[in-house]
């Protein structure tokens, strides 16, 4: 882990690209979705043959960080025709969205089925340390802060606590005849980031953004992620 976060380092960047994040995750047990780079065009549909369709595409570029706002994503890719077509849209999308980006490329990512979508987050507070946040993705967060907080590092009670003190709780928990989301694999990402955070305090910032949060005993996947590093040695 030090290696891979030394290397960023080196590069001269404290903000990991979405790829550089999920490797980090993935290197802590994160579940994340299967994202690989391509750099070209040709990349990206020998890649897309071995991931499978449907795919999710995505610019990949350390300057955009909001990709949606680029219009850098297209998501529920079917075939190579749309591939292709959309390969050139997203590089053409964002550089009129910003002319000098650095464009690495596209990623090419597993699509992930419709589930609940939730956030975990991270930050080292100057007076606490590793603080953790959990709330469910979209219009909750943002505009209802309907959020909760624990300092890090966590245990399963503290991470399952965090979950259901959230308004929007019951629909983690199952309403109207749905099954409910698996709650038990939601604990286990919170604790995960809130130890990445507890252990490595040169991370100021982690954001899970959306988590996919399955159905009972399938598990919640990582679909987007941001790390940022400290500017301290």
């Amino acid at each position: 882990m030090t290696g891979i976060l030394s290397s960023i380092r080196k590069e001269g960047r404290l903000e990991l690209t979405e790829l550089d994040s999920k490797r980090v995750l993935a290197a802590w047990g994160v579940p994340v979705n299967r994202t690989e780079l391509a750099r070209d065009l040709s990349e990206a549909v020998k890649v897309a043959r071995e991931i499978r369709y449907p795919l999710v595409l995505k610019i990949a570029s350390p300057d955009i960080i909001h990709k949606n706002e680029a219009k850098g994503v297209k998501v529920g890719l079917t075939s190579e025709l749309e591939l292709r077509q959309s390969f050139g849209e997203l590089i053409d999308n964002v550089h009129a969205y910003k002319p000098d980006a650095k464009i690495l490329g596209v990623t090419i990512q597993e699509y992930l089925p419709p589930a609940r979508e939730v956030i975990v987050g991270a930050l080292q507070d100057p007076s606490f340390g590793a603080t953790v946040m959990f709330g469910l993705a979209g219009v909750w967060a943002e505009v209802l802060k309907d959020i909760s907080f624990r300092l890090a590092p966590l245990n399963a009670e503290d991470a399952r606590e965090m979950i259901q003190e959230i308004k929007g709780y019951p629909v983690l928990a199952g309403i109207q005849r749905a099954p409910p989301a698996d709650i038990n694999a939601l604990v286990d990402i919170i604790q995960k980031v809130g130890q990445l955070a507890h252990e490595f305090p040169e991370i100021t910032e982690i954001n899970l953004n959306p988590i996919f949060a399955f159905d009972d005993g399938k598990g919640a996947v990582t679909a987007d992620a941001r790390i940022v590093l400290g500017r301290g040695k």
